[in-house]
């Protein structure tokens, strides 16, 4: 059965934020928007509305200053920023899980089944879904289709 979840507003959640071990630094040159730190991933939320609050930057692992989007290959995820792409290991994730969780309760936001079973990326990219939205003319021809319409015939080696 679900429970009500009340929302808490822009200053009930910086100060549970604080008393939490999250490090708040207020957004140069911005009122009502401040950057979140904790276990190497950084976020940054925003005064909403009249007193809400809502995510401005979604949570990322710091990968050297810049926070880094949750990429996710099929056989891999990956921290990937403008610069630099490395692969996620089972210690960057469980950081980005913690801390999403802790900033949902933070901020009085649901927790929803499938993102507290593991760690939501922001993107997949599957080999076989690539440019699958694309029309059929502007596709990358796939192996199987560069015969033109021909059943390619393998010849059997003389054994």
């Amino acid at each position: 059965m679900a429970s009500q979840i009340d929302q808490k507003t822009y200053d009930d959640a910086v100060g549970w934020l604080r008393e939490h071990g999250f490090d708040v630094l207020e957004a140069p040159g911005t009122a009502g928007r401040v950057f979140l730190k904790k276990y190497n991933v950084s976020a940054a939320i925003q005064k909403a509305d009249p007193n809400g609050v809502k995510i401005f930057a979604y949570p990322g692992y710091l990968v050297g200053s810049e926070i880094s989007k949750l990429v996710n290959k099929g056989y891999q995820q990956f921290l990937k920023t403008s610069k630099t792409e490395v692969p996620a290991t089972a210690d960057h994730l469980k950081a980005l899980h913690s801390f999403s969780e802790e900033l949902k309760e933070a901020l009085g936001l649901p927790s929803l089944y499938n993102e507290s079973l593991g760690t939501v990326s922001e993107s997949y990219q599957y080999d076989r879904i690539v440019d699958r939205d694309k029309p059929e003319a502007e596709r990358k021809k796939r192996p199987w289709q560069v015969g033109g319409g021909k059943t390619l015939v393998a010849k059997k080696s003389p054994a």
